[in-house]
């Protein structure tokens, strides 16, 4: 019989069985996960699935139709020893020749044997052989006819074998297979059946768990896939990435080991892709990266850094991407492939494009993505390359390896496909999130993740030029006020940087209870996510309760707070004097369709437009009235959105602010108290397209926004698509009232709300 010997390395497996010295088999269990462990059980199914067996899960049991076969031919005999054992596997595989069935039954004699001394009647045993038989006839014949040739035959077992399942491939091991069983789960399942590893080998290596989706089914696609690839883009390229399994696991030490001391293998390129989450020491972490770049340069190995996060392509990007309709992803990824071009090396070129349509095929199998999803994710990742191309690999050598830096994370599907891409290609993929304020939107497989318990807010990765540290105080000051500031209901100034805002349904009496109050202690605030959901008011008072003009305008008054902006409606037509929006001449109105395309806002091109007016606001207060402009286009508030070129007019209005509106928004507070707008009409005049425009705007900021309107007509509505404003009538309509300069008269004195709705005191 054949003996189990120990591998040197998981190529052993591959070698012949002359090349092996003697009758020599392989039967090893594997455990963890790793890119090497990955590619040899690529390489090992290949084999298998060719000149051997793939068991993916359990072997079905013998159903009635094969035990009645098995009956029929063999009869119901047993008899313990290796003459029947013989004669019987030379009735029921006559494909198996005299040399193969006397290894055979000599390796059922010695597994039912072992049975047989601890104690199995001859019942069980019998029960046992006759199970092996019909596994070896319907499972395994093909390989039965294989044993003891120079190709060795091969077996893969993925999942948690049982005991007689373990005896099964025992028997075909000391016959002349090797194995591999893939345990997802562990060693523990195997260990119930073979305590004392007596039948196989564990592969130790030091590796990652499997991943949750790992299956060999997944791993047959995977390599579908790359057959796939190959026929549409040739050969598979001669060189070979190798990303992780070389290196010690030591972060940034590992993207500076000299690319000579890494793993050298003929045809190979070793790199890293890792993502490093927090930092280890925050005294240190700044001089760390200063000592990185520089050895990196000195190195004189290519280098690109990117702060914050990938900036989408720009117009002229995307048109330099030739694209036509596609029926299908294959089509779509084979003619989007041909845009990669690099006169440096041919064979980088056919690795690109080779690791270009493997990639974009395996994420036309996500859920969710469409072919137009799937070509728009294509375009935007060949816009990277063709960006950073020149940066990353001219003039590239065999063996050159450069080094990516995102200091900051993945936002969406297309900037994680393009790392993903890098990392299949000559370059360490490094992805530094110190602050650990975002989470990174990319998976991967081949990605290790590195976590520190210490975070650095620091949002740029230093140049040397205007280089920021904080001192171990600093650092104690900032864990100081993380303890003050979170889930504690107290805010530091200007903590968030977004919010969204609800609607408040209220009483009447409720507006001026909580008009002035800090949001905070509104119903529905809350914080979740880095985001304030702030409770405001979009309402309309119509009429004057009990005919009385005094306190009316006493009520409004009251509402007047330092941060209260006062629009006279009556005034307005045709133009408005007062109004928030500088109508008189708009210079963003001829350039409005150049900012919207498809249906998105062009950021980019906004910001970076001579007529962009809020360039000297904070960038995330910028992004924040960009993620406002958004939402009220996209929401079709507003009529006509869609259809006449309303979204137009929307952005002209949005982008031409009064300054004293921008700074109102600039110093809003979005825990604290928000700034208001009380729009008075007290004619017959409608609300203009602008005011429109703009105070649905505000309120969609955090703008508390309170229509008072006499005479109760319905001329602050006309512009809006539904019902958003909460209407109160509080009495007899009233005409071409005359609003009085409210810094001459008294606020009066605030009936307590109590009276107002039991009408009695306490």
């Amino acid at each position: 019989m054949f003996q189990h010997i120990k591998l040197n390395s998981l190529d052993d497996y591959f070698l012949s069985l002359s090349q092996r010295n003697g009758n020599n088999v392989f039967f090893y269990r594997i455990n963890s996960y790793s890119d090497r462990i990955r590619e040899f059980l690529c390489r090992y199914y290949e084999e298998a699935r060719k000149n051997g067996v793939v068991i993916d899960g359990r072997i079905p049991n013998a159903d009635q139709n094969n035990l009645s076969y098995y009956y029929e031919t063999m009869g119901d005999g047993f008899s313990m020893n290796k003459p029947f054992f013989i004669v019987s596997l030379k009735k029921w595989l006559p494909r198996m020749n005299d040399t193969q069935r006397i290894v055979v039954a000599g390796a059922i004699h010695d597994t039912l044997s072992h049975l047989a001394s601890q104690g199995k009647n001859e019942n069980i045993l019998k029960n046992a052989y006759i199970k092996f038989m019909c596994w070896l006839y319907y499972r395994f014949e093909r390989i039965t006819s294989k044993l003891g040739e120079n190709n060795v035959p091969k077996i893969l077992y993925s999942g948690t074998i049982n005991i007689y399942e373990l005896m099964l491939i025992s028997i075909l091991s000391k016959a002349g297979c090797d194995v591999v069983l893939v345990q997802t789960d562990g060693d523990s399942g195997y260990l119930k059946a073979d305590p004392n590893s007596a039948l196989s080998f564990a592969y130790e290596e030091t590796g990652q768990s499997f991943p949750p989706d790992f299956s060999l089914k997944h791993m047959q696609q995977e390599i579908a896939d790359k057959m796939h690839a190959e026929r549409v883009f040739g050969q598979k390229p001669t060189y070979t990435i190798v990303t992780n399994s070389w290196a010690r696991g030591d972060g940034l030490e590992d993207a500076l080991t000299p690319l000579d001391k890494r793993e050298n293998r003929s045809g190979s390129i070793c790199n890293i892709f890792y993502r490093i989450n927090g930092v280890y020491n925050r005294a240190d972490y700044v001089n760390e990266l200063i000592s990185f770049k520089s050895e990196i340069n000195l190195q004189k190995r290519k280098l690109v850094i990117v702060d914050g996060e990938i900036s989408a392509p720009s117009y002229e990007e995307l048109s330099e991407i030739k694209r036509g309709n596609y029926s299908n992803p294959q089509t779509a990824v084979a003619e989007l492939s041909k845009n990669i071009s690099f006169v440096y090396d041919s064979g980088l070129q056919q690795l690109i494009r080779y690791q270009f349509a493997v990639l974009m095929i395996e994420k036309s199998k996500e859920s969710g993505i469409t072919i137009n999803k799937l070509v728009n994710m294509c375009v935007y990742v060949l816009c990277w390359l063709k960006r950073w191309e020149n940066s990353l690999f001219s003039d590239w050598k065999k063996n050159d390896t450069a080094c990516f830096v995102l200091f900051g994370c993945c936002k969406n599907e297309s900037d994680s496909a393009f790392l993903s891409l890098l990392s299949r290609l000559p370059s360490d993929v490094l992805i530094l999130n110190p602050s650990c304020q975002h989470k990174c939107a990319l998976n991967d497989t081949n990605l290790r993740e590195f976590f520190y318990d210490s975070s650095l807010d620091i949002n740029a990765f230093p140049d040397g030029v205007a280089m920021r540290a904080g001192t171990v105080a600093y650092h104690a000051e900032r864990e100081l006020d993380t303890l003050m500031y979170q889930d504690t209901g107290l805010y530091r100034n200007h903590q968030y940087s977004k919010a969204s805002a609800i609607v408040l349904d209220t009483m009447f009496e409720e507006i001026e209870l909580m008009w002035n109050q800090e949001l905070k202690y509104r119903p529905n605030f809350a914080t979740e996510n880095d985001e304030v959901r702030i409770p405001v008011f979009f309402s309309k008072v119509s009429g004057v309760k009990d005919g009385n003009v005094k306190a009316y305008w006493q009520y409004v008054k009251r509402l007047i707070t330092e941060d209260t902006v006062v629009i006279n409606g009556y005034r307005r037509a045709p133009v408005n004097p007062h109004s928030p929006v500088r109508v008189e001449h708009n210079p963003v109105a001829q350039y409005a369709q150049l900012f919207f395309k498809n249906g998105v806002i062009q950021r980019n091109t906004i910001k970076t437009h001579p007529c962009y007016q809020y360039k000297i606001l904070r960038n995330e207060l910028q992004d924040y009235i960009l993620d406002k402009l958004q939402l009220l286009i996209e929401s079709k508030i507003i009529k006509g959105t869609f259809e006449n070129g309303m979204e137009y007019a929307i952005i002209s209005s949005i982008l031409n602010l009064d300054k004293d509106i921008v700074r109102r928004i600039q110093n809003f507070d979005f825990t604290k108290k928000n700034p208001k707008v009380i729009y008075i009409n007290t004619g017959d005049s409608a609300i203009s397209q602008n005011d429109a425009i703009t105070l649905e705007f505000l309120s969609l900021s955090g703008f508390d926004v309170l229509f008072m309107i006499p005479t109760g007509y319905c001329n602050v509505e006309n512009y809006y698509s539904m019902p958003i404003i909460s209407e109160h009538q509080m009495g007899e309509y009233m005409y071409d009232l005359k609003i009085p300069d409210f810094s001459k008269i008294s606020a009066g004195s605030r009936q307590p709300w109590h009276k107002k709705l039991f009408r009695r005191g306490v």
